[in-house]
């Protein structure tokens, strides 16, 4: 196997380091993991975490970026198949029922998010995170409606910030409780998607008059 470069050497430290400190926070929480745990989960020493990392918040939100893309990309993956819309929202409830109100994804984002309440710089971290997740919501929605030939009735980003508020508060009552179904949100794509169909048939038909 080729020996790593230096740089590809603190490539593969700081993922390491991220994804140990991702499932350190999901189990244990936020506030209960220290740095010295991540570092030794991880099998580095804890000036290889300072080295990456200025302390242990600017880690959770590179933890929070790492599940966020994955989750996303999950997302994205099961809606932009070459597959009819119901079989598209069968997969995506499936994902939801298992993903949304997960207790150590939920609870590590409320956790954090309290931290940052009274932290400024932090905060607007926390504020362009948002924005991240909300772009990444738009992107998903443009290439789904791209893949169906459709148009949103709203604005892409109105659409995505309704659904992504949909999803944020059942994953926080899902977290409380999971008998709670997590079929609104897929309803709510579905009514979204289904209103873009019937508003373009329409378009059609004003077209051919």
């Amino acid at each position: 196997m080729p020996r790593l470069t230096r740089p590809e050497s603190q490539a593969q430290t700081r993922a390491d380091l991220i994804a140990t400190a991702r499932d350190l926070f999901l189990t244990n929480g936020y506030s209960k993991t220290t740095l010295d745990e991540v570092a030794d989960a991880a099998g580095y020493s804890k000036g290889a975490v300072y080295s990456n990392f200025k302390n242990k918040k600017v880690l959770c939100l590179e933890v929070l970026d790492l599940i966020h893309t994955t989750k996303f990309g999950e997302i994205s993956e099961l809606l932009v198949k070459d597959q009819p819309l119901d079989k598209r929202l069968d997969d995506f409830q499936a994902w939801a029922e298992k993903t949304l109100g997960d207790p150590g994804w939920t609870m590590l984002e409320f956790e954090f998010a309290v931290v940052a309440r009274d932290d400024a710089e932090l905060h607007a971290q926390l504020i362009a995170v948002l924005a991240l997740v909300r772009g990444m919501v738009v992107t998903i929605l443009e290439t789904t409606t791209a893949s169906m030939n459709l148009v949103l009735p709203i604005p892409v980003e109105d659409a995505a910030s309704s659904l992504l508020s949909l999803g944020i508060g059942l994953g926080i009552q899902r977290a409380i409780d999971p008998s709670i179904s997590a079929r609104l949100i897929t309803d709510g794509l579905r009514m979204l998607l289904s209103y873009a169909a019937l508003h373009g048939e329409n378009q059609q038909m004003d077209k051919a008059r």
